[in-house]
């Protein structure tokens, strides 16, 4: 099952963290990390799953 929230609020503060990392950085001494390092999706709040138990909706496990 999904879920009906969004990453939005997620995605922002990973992209406000990678903004700030990128300004802290000397960039005539240091290489930049990889943009893939921020905003991590299976780091974020939702992964799009749910779980329930059987016992309580035996409707769910229906054929």
């Amino acid at each position: 099952m999904t879920t009906a929230e969004s990453d939005k609020g997620f995605k922002v503060k990973e992209h406000r963290r990678e903004r700030v990392a990128l300004r802290a950085l000397d960039i005539s001494s240091q290489e930049p990390q990889s943009s893939k390092v921020f905003g991590n999706p299976w780091r974020g709040d939702k992964d799009g799953k749910q779980r329930f138990d059987p016992a309580m909706y035996p409707q769910l496990m229906r054929k």
